[in-house]
């Protein structure tokens, strides 16, 4: 490993995403305002990492069990990775690398593989929460049997590839739709739901019983795992050197404005609908005594009889359709994105995301055929944790790189923000290790 004192290489590095890199153009002399929409689109990408299926059962379980309590870990993760997807733009506007490249320029090559295969296992988790989802969404839309639901998404890949043959831009436009179906989709859910205005307001303050309740804990880091997704870092960091700003300081200093800016206020969306999940949760199951309503399924069967309409279980099941394949397209980029970044190999995109689909498509086949129903909602939650666990391994050399000098010239992290961004990662890490111990001393 190279000393963090060193600057990056001066050798040419090859350009991240290189088919749609800097092909977004800024109009130069333009108000802020045109400015901005003309950064807009990479936050939302980020933003839909949080509130993909993995995010449903956690948050379902979460608010079906333990009503509105932990609407503050909702809100903590979302402010945690309000401030780590603001280093991933500044890695990315600043060294012109993502975040895989990064690593793959300072760590020896038995570090970049270990990290790279870390990293695949959070793709692969992501993945598996999509394609369940998915399939989930589609049974209850039009009753495919959960096989052929897991099965039929495979062909996303095609879906993908014709996008991308569209332009960067295509792509970002239907994310954004597909976010406002789930947007307005939960808006009209919570009309519906009626919640207690002051019992949600104070489940926005954390309670000690999050970390002494076993269960909770659990649950809790599984929302932390679906907030702050790994491969979110390396995705950011890659997709916002999309734009076609001026390569100098102060062109290098207004993109890092304008795209935090996208990614803060996507976030603050992403964390409407987030709490909105656990707020539907915890007002329709939660205050009616149905605790143990951790199911996407029994959730969207008793949303009907609950809250006196077959529309809310329409929404919900459109919601989650739309949830699963905006997931399927950031997930995408991702995985082209750490492949290409840590071990400088290019596949062809259809080949790519065929690997990276079967790697999520033959274990949730195989527990859908054994465990059903059940079996898939267990590994839905079950994906979230190690999400969770993943996330280290990248929130670290991010932060250790943005908190270099030499690396990041006059774009260095602040002093403050120094001290903020190891909180929070320590924080992520001791809230893992307290899972660990108490995962195996009940073993």
């Amino acid at each position: 490993m190279k000393n963090l004192k060193t600057p990056w290489r001066r050798e040419k590095h090859s350009n991240s995403l290189p088919e749609v890199f800097s092909s977004i153009n800024i109009p130069k002399d333009a108000g802020f305002w045109k400015k901005l929409f003309a950064f807009a689109g990479p936050g939302l990408m980020i933003a839909v990492g949080y509130m993909d299926p993995g995010n449903w059962a956690t948050d379902i379980a979460g608010g079906a069990k333990f009503g509105y309590t932990l609407l503050s870990v909702v809100l903590i993760s979302n402010l945690f990775a309000m401030v780590l997807q603001h280093l991933s733009v500044k890695l990315g506007v600043v060294a012109e690398r993502d975040l895989a490249q990064a690593c793959r320029d300072h760590f020896n090559p038995t570090t970049n593989f270990i990290l790279w295969v870390l990293c695949e296992i959070a793709i692969a988790a992501c993945d598996l929460a999509e394609v369940i989802g998915s399939a989930i969404a589609l049974n209850l839309l039009f009753g495919i049997p959960l096989t052929w639901g897991v099965a039929i998404t495979i062909a996303d890949v095609f879906i993908i590839l014709f996008l991308q043959a569209k332009g960067f831009r295509v792509i970002e436009s239907i994310i954004a739709g597909l976010t406002f179906v789930i947007l307005g989709s939960f808006a009209y859910e919570i009309i519906l739901s009626k919640p207690d205005i002051f019992p949600l307001l104070a489940g926005l303050v954390p309670q000690k019983e999050v970390i002494a309740n076993p269960s909770m804990l659990y649950i809790a880091i599984g929302i932390l795992g679906a907030t702050v997704m790994p491969h979110n870092l390396y995705l950011h960091s890659s997709i916002v050197q999309t734009r076609n700003y001026k390569r100098n300081h102060d062109g290098k200093k207004e993109a890092i404005k304008f795209a935090t800016i996208d990614s803060t206020v996507s976030l603050f969306i992403a964390f409407f609908i987030n709490a909105a999940i656990l707020i539907v949760a915890a007002a329709t199951f939660h205050t009616t005594g149905n605790h143990d309503i951790a199911d996407i399924h029994d959730a969207h069967q008793m949303l009907a009889p609950i809250l006196g309409t077959s529309f809310a279980s329409i929404f919900f099941a459109i919601a989650l359709l739309a949830s699963g394949q905006n997931s399927t397209l950031t997930g995408t980029l991702a995985g082209q994105i750490v492949m290409e970044g840590f071990l400088n190999i290019r596949l062809k995109p259809w080949l790519r995301r065929l690997i990276t689909r079967s790697i999520a498509v033959i274990p949730a086949l195989i527990v859908t055929i054994l465990y059903g129903e059940k079996g898939t909602t267990d590994l839905l939650v079950l994906s979230q944790v190690i999400l969770s666990m993943q996330l280290s391994f990248a929130v670290i050399p991010l932060i250790m790189f943005t908190n270099s000098k030499l690396k990041m010239g006059a774009f260095v992290n602040k002093p403050w923000l120094q001290v903020l961004v190891w909180i929070i990662s320590g924080t992520i890490l001791t809230l893992n290790i307290i899972l660990l111990y108490q995962t195996f001393t009940e073993m």
